[in-house]
């Protein structure tokens, strides 16, 4: 479907057949990013890999978190740090004595005190850290005139858009220039092996901070570049791991059936320990099928951005070069010519399924596919196993206030990510 939003000639990608012409057939072609006003502001003019124009620069940062950051061997080196949250989050949860908890701030504080960890080396002060994250979303999702009439931006700045966006950037980089500086004050001095074996146990600020002083690609990682890359992994591992597993939880309790049989798997994959560990997920396909299912039904990313930076012919029509290009994953994970009974909750569908988090199959782009796919699939797959595990694992989990679990909203929210409209509230029972 071609949209003009404004002077903005959009593209709109609703089957797995255009998607897969576009993120494969015509990748190189429709990898670029639009040019939005507010994005640009929050993330340094773009600086970073999320939002920016395709070309070398994006490349060599894309090749830095995916070989320096988030590689399998450097995401498996942080899996003491998930597992310490993780037993952190369960005496929380063991402490609530029937109260009523609400498991979107649960995943939020446990999602932020596990990325700022790994990405900086500390936790930060929950509340005021997750209220910045917040106001990020809201910006991000916000109205822009300059984004369709470009020769209107001067109305985002009148409404207060525009001012909103550079107080908070500036806000943000002050934070982001104090941990910075603060570690490269601690670094003086100290001897540092280049020896890549030994870095396993560094956060991503460290490694960030030797690219840049080593230089080995000869490429230069200037400041702004370091603060963007630091941030987009602060925002993105976050949000996108408390609203994955508020989806899967609360499609489980709507599930019965689902939850008895995945409680049934876990526990005998665990054979009677206290906790699970990052070892026995591999035990648990149908604790792997649940997540897909849930990532199906709710894509993190409902609408996937592009901008097509050559003339191509897609499916016998010519698109032009400029060609604002939006892949609609959500309708996508739902059409009833891809998958049977679409809008059923049903993990069993993914059992026996050679479907994984690649981007190989695109009627199913939980995490995007091409060049601009999410660098960081390993390190989301394996925090949301080993969080949703253990909840699964230790509670029994049902609603307040009698609440049958079909009444459940499961409302969404209209944004950047798709969210749950209203909080899940639950009560927890320990089952041991």
């Amino acid at each position: 479907m071609l949209l003009h939003f404004g002077s903005v000639p959009t593209l709109v990608v609703s089957t797995a057949k255009a998607a897969q012409e576009i993120m494969k057939t015509h990748d190189a072609s429709t990898c670029s990013k639009p040019n939005l006003p507010i994005p640009n502001i929050l993330f340094y003019n773009c600086k970073g890999v999320a939002f920016s124009p395709y070309g070398e620069r994006w490349r060599q940062l894309k090749s830095i978190m995916v070989l320096k950051l988030l590689s399998n061997t450097r995401v498996k080196s942080y899996q003491k740090v998930r597992e310490d949250e993780v037993v952190r989050m369960i005496h929380m949860l063991g402490e609530s004595h029937g109260a009523t908890i609400d498991m979107g701030s649960v995943f939020s504080s446990v999602a932020n005190n596990i990325i700022c960890r790994v990405a900086i080396g500390k936790k930060l002060d929950g509340v005021k850290h997750i209220t910045m994250l917040r106001k990020f979303m809201e910006l991000l999702v916000l109205f822009s005139v300059g984004n369709f009439f470009p020769w209107l931006s001067w109305v985002d700045r009148i409404v207060g858009s525009v001012g909103r966006a550079e107080k908070l950037a500036k806000e943000v980089d002050e934070f982001l220039e104090g941990i910075v500086e603060e570690r490269i004050n601690k670094n003086k001095g100290e001897d540092e092996d280049d020896d890549e074996s030994d870095k396993l146990g560094e956060d991503f600020l460290d490694i960030l901070l030797d690219v840049q002083k080593n230089n080995t690609t000869g490429f230069t990682l200037d400041r702004d570049s370091l603060k963007v890359i630091l941030l987009e992994a602060i925002i993105g591992g976050t949000h996108t791991t408390n609203t994955s597993l508020e989806w899967a939880i609360s499609e489980i309790i709507r599930n019965p059936r689902v939850m008895k049989k995945l409680q049934k798997e876990i526990t005998e994959a665990t054979q009677g320990r206290s906790m699970i560990f990052e070892e026995d997920l591999d035990k648990m396909p149908y604790l792997k099928a649940v997540i897909k299912e849930s990532l199906r039904l709710h894509t993190l990313a409902p609408l996937l951005p592009r901008k097509t930076t050559q003339d191509i012919t897609l499916m016998g029509y010519n698109i032009a070069a400029g060609t604002q290009v939006i892949i609609n994953a959500w309708a996508i994970g739902r059409d009833p010519n891809s998958w049977d009974e679409p809008n059923d909750f049903r993990p069993e569908r993914f059992l026996n399924s050679t479907m994984n988090y690649q981007g190989l199959q695109y009627e199913w782009l939980t995490f995007g596919s091409g060049r601009r796919m999410c660098p960081g699939i390993q390190f989301s797959a394996a925090l949301l196993e080993l969080l949703l595990a253990n909840i699964i694992y230790k509670f029994d989990i049902t609603l307040p206030n009698g609440i049958k679990n079909e009444d459940l909203d499961m409302s969404e929210t209209n944004g950047i990510t798709t969210d749950k409209k209203s909080r899940l509230l639950v009560l927890l029972s320990p089952r041991f």
